[in-house]
Formats: C-alpha cells, structure tokens, sequence
C-alpha cells in the first residue's frame, strides 16, 4: 500500500498535475490580494497590510490542520521535538517571505510582482544545491531555469517597466529568496514530521506574530462585508491546500523538479489579474504562446532522462 503511495507522488505526470494545482492557486492570489486590499484594510499602510496578511495566514493553518484531521480521522498534533523546526519553517516560509510579498506587491503592480515571483525557481534550486546540498546543480538545471525565466519575461513584455523601487520590486525579489530557503528546509524537516502538520503549525504560528506585529504598530483590517470574507476564506484556503500538497511533492520528489513548476505560477497571476483588476498588460495571444512553450521547455528540459538511465 504504502509502495502504490509512493509510486503514484514520484509519477511525473500525478506530479505536473498536482505542482500545476499548486501553481493556478498561488498565481489567482496576486488578484485576489490586490482586491483584498480595497475591500478588506482600513488603512493603507505597512501595519495594516501585516495584519491582513496574519489572520489569513493563521486561518490558513487552523484550515489546514481541520481538513486534515477530519481526513485521517484524528486530531494532528506535531511532535514536541519538531517544534523548533517548525518554528524555523514558519519564519521563512510565512513571517519573511509574506511579510516582504505583502508590502511590496502593495508598491508594485500585479504584472511586475508577477514577473519578480518567477525568480523564486532560481532560488529554490540555489538553496537545495548550494546551500543545503540536497542535489547537485548541474548545466540542465541551470539551462531549464533560463529558459523558463525567458518566457515569464516575455509574457510581460507589453506591461513590465524597467523603472524598479525597492520597497515594491526589492522586497518581492527578498521574498522569492525567503522562498527558496523555506523548500529546502521543508524538505529537510518533512524526514521526519508529517508535510502537512509542518505546513498547518507553521501558517499557524507565523500568521500568529504577524497578527501581533500588525496590532502593535497601528493596523486596522475590516471584514465588513460577504465580499471581504469570501476573499480571506479563499486566500486562506488556497495556502491551505497548495502549499500543504507542495510539502507532500517536496517530501518525495527532487526540489528542482518540483520547483520548474513554479514558473507556471506568474502565467496564471498575469493571467488572472489581466481578468480581474483595472491594471492590464495587455499580453498578446503570440507572447503567451511562445511564453508558454518556452516554459514547457524549461519543464521537460529539467524532467527529462533518457531511457538508458533508468534501467
């Protein structure tokens, strides 16, 4: 049973399928954060913009931990030896990345924060190879990284101004790096704690200071309307499930071969916030062609292997 399990979270077509999930998740947050900010913050600041971002992300881990539990028919608690690593997880991966994706997509638009995002593949693979030496980085890696990066820059062409400020792009760019550390660690620690009671605690615990830190400096939020809690419940779910599955493929997958995926993710926010917001890039039906084989390159230059190797 648990040899079938494993088997159908290495496949590579069950993987694609699952990072892509992930992916179309995270890319409709760009929109649904940049209309969570009109309808949801009080005040256009850096506190209330922290305060927004931890009761989504403490909802999210209380989401997280629910479901799951009601799935395995018992309360997930993690082991008291696991906190610290949790802890860890939780500061990079929702207190550092969120905390600088918040205030700088706030100073930018959902087109460039789109762009920038496309970076956090450089990072991850960074991070696994160089860092945590938990693969070998190699000139494929390296290659399919490029070219995949080439297409988010395409895609973006028509809307993406060469004019960055760093208190939007910078901090985007930081967050993409607090990214790329956060995989390698969940890779690590998801040895020997359960991928998804890692993802619950940590949203829990890092929406948690950031709650704190938003109240303490003078942030307001407002859930005055059906609209403004439709948009939390679903920012909150989307962290819940993608990056609950992305622990699980992360657990028993390369982090490079995950991670590929993750230029699929300013497709979709570019995308869907072209449909969503007032701001539009206007990509031409050609960029998003050409963008999109370009990624699929990327995507099998990385995942491709010849025969001989596999026998």
């Amino acid at each position: 049973m648990d040899n079938s399990k494993n088997k159908l979270l290495t496949n590579k077509v069950f993987v694609a399928a699952m990072a892509m999930l992930c992916c179309a998740l995270w890319g409709s947050a760009t929109p649904f954060i940049k209309t969570g900010y009109k309808l949801i913050r009080t005040n256009d600041n850096v506190p209330s913009t922290i305060l927004f971002a931890g009761v989504r992300f403490f909802f999210a881990g209380v989401l997280t931990v629910l479901i799951y539990s009601i799935a395995r028919k018992k309360f997930l608690l993690p082991k008291k030896e696991n906190l610290k690593s949790i802890a860890t997880v939780s500061c990079f991966q929702t207190v550092l990345q969120y905390l600088f994706f918040y205030i700088g997509l706030s100073n930018t638009t959902g087109v460039k924060g789109a762009v920038i995002s496309g970076s956090n593949c450089f990072f991850s693979i960074l991070c696994a190879t160089l860092i945590f030496r938990q693969e070998k980085l190699t000139p494929k890696k390296i290659f399919a990284c490029l070219v995949g990066f080439a297409g988010i820059v395409l895609i973006n062409l028509d809307g993406l101004s060469l004019n960055l400020n760093f208190m939007g792009d910078g901090f985007v760019l930081i967050s993409n790096l607090a990214y790329g550390m956060s995989g390698a660690l969940m890779k690590r620690y998801s040895d020997r704690e359960d991928p998804v009671i890692i993802s619950g605690y940590q949203f829990v615990m890092g929406g948690f200071v950031m709650i704190l830190v938003g109240l303490l400096t003078g942030g307001v939020i407002t859930i005055g309307s059906a609209t403004a809690f439709g948009v939390m419940l679903y920012l909150s779910l989307l962290s819940a499930v993608a990056y609950s599955v992305w622990g699980i493929l992360l657990k028993n997958n390369p982090v490079s071969s995950v991670s590929i995926y993750t230029f699929m993710t300013p497709v979709f926010g570019v995308l869907l916030s072209n449909l969503m917001l007032t701001e539009k890039s206007n990509v031409s039906p050609l960029y998003l062609i050409a963008a999109l084989i370009l990624i699929c390159v990327g995507i099998f230059t990385l995942n491709y292997q010849r025969k001989k190797q596999n026998q």
